[in-house]
């Protein structure tokens, strides 16, 4: 509270035209929130995420820019609009998550920042995704794809690995794989970008796009040894906690893809053991991603090869307690 107080005060004595406090603060603060939001429970940061954006919001109503200024400011806007609208969609508040991906569009335009466009699609892309509208989720990334001609940042790669995870959801297995192999090759490409520079949600590192492939090809069901190594080894990089691009969500999928991996070369009991840290996972951990990732394992529970085994019905009942009635990740939320 201390530190909120004392960043308003900087701000408010920037009046009329912004001077030199305010733009610095904010994109410090947009830098640790952007680092902080795949490594905590939204509840520890939310409350600061909203006030950031008000206040960069505030700005642009109310202050006087330089033109290279006003694209800061609205490239801040997209980007703190962005992770707003990924919270909501944490929330399975899709509806708010829609609508915050439309402000985060528009600032990025007004910020005449191909990046943050390209990103945003990939956005809308991810929440249909987990909203279960592969159609819709295949569009917005192939929308993104399109627009980022020229773009030479991860972002590229990402919207591939989106429309791969859409297409497989489609069982649509020759684009999902075409998605894979132009993403592995556009990989060899990559330079970093500002956006890769300010890491979190808005770079897409190796491991990532390994965790990306692998819930792919899960999806259109296989299950092979050299499927399994991948999953196994995205777990592995996904394990350090130290490491620049770990996310708890990240970790927790690539966990549910090797248990699904596993089921779908009747391995239960190998199933199990990769899906035991998610289900151990608190409330305020339990993302609507995660929830959906490990819903999917349920269902192959179901309907795969080791349906009929015993460890099977035993894990089946476990996950389905797993999800709480609406995601508690935020203090004092209810129903």
């Amino acid at each position: 509270m201390a530190v909120r107080r004392a960043r308003k005060h900087l701000l408010d004595n920037d009046q009329q035209r912004v001077g030199d406090n305010s733009l610095p603060l904010l994109q410090n603060e947009v830098a640790r929130l952007v680092r902080d939001y795949p490594r905590v429970s939204l509840g520890q940061i939310w409350e600061d995420l909203l006030s950031a954006q008000d206040e960069v919001l505030h700005l642009i109503e109310t202050r006087r820019f330089s033109p290279s200024q006003l694209r800061d400011a609205n490239a801040m806007a997209a980007v703190l609009s962005f992770l707003v609208a990924k919270g909501f969609n944490d929330l399975e508040d899709r509806d708010q998550a829609r609508t915050m991906t439309l402000v985060a569009a528009s600032f990025a335009k007004d910020a005449e920042h191909a990046g943050l466009v390209a990103l945003v699609n990939g956005l809308q892309s991810l929440i249909e995704y987990w909203a279960d509208r592969p159609t819709d989720a295949f569009f917005y990334a192939k929308k993104g794809a399109d627009s980022a001609t020229g773009l030479h940042g991860t972002v590229v790669p990402w919207l591939l690995g989106l429309q791969a995870r859409a297409a497989a959801r489609l069982g649509d297995e020759e684009n999902a794989l075409g998605a894979i192999t132009q993403a592995v090759e556009l990989r060899e490409h990559v330079v970093p970008d500002d956006l890769d520079e300010l890491g979190g949600l808005l770079t897409y590192s190796h491991t990532k796009q390994l965790y990306y492939t692998v819930e792919a090809e899960a999806l259109l069901g296989r299950g092979d040894e050299p499927l399994a190594r991948q999953a196994e080894e995205a777990v592995e990089g996904f394990s350090n906690e130290e490491a620049p691009d770990w996310a708890f969500g990240d970790l927790a999928g690539a966990r549910c893809n090797l248990s699904l991996v596993r089921l779908h070369n009747g391995d239960v009991e190998g199933a199990a053991e990769a899906i035991r840290p998610v289900l151990d996972l608190s409330s305020p951990f339990r993302t609507n991603g995660i929830v959906v990732s490990t819903m999917r394992v349920r269902d192959a529970l179901m309907h795969g090869p080791a349906r009929t085994a015993i460890a099977a019905r035993d894990l089946r009942e476990e996950i389905a307690a797993f999800p709480p009635q609406r995601p508690v990740l935020l203090p004092g939320r209810r129903n």
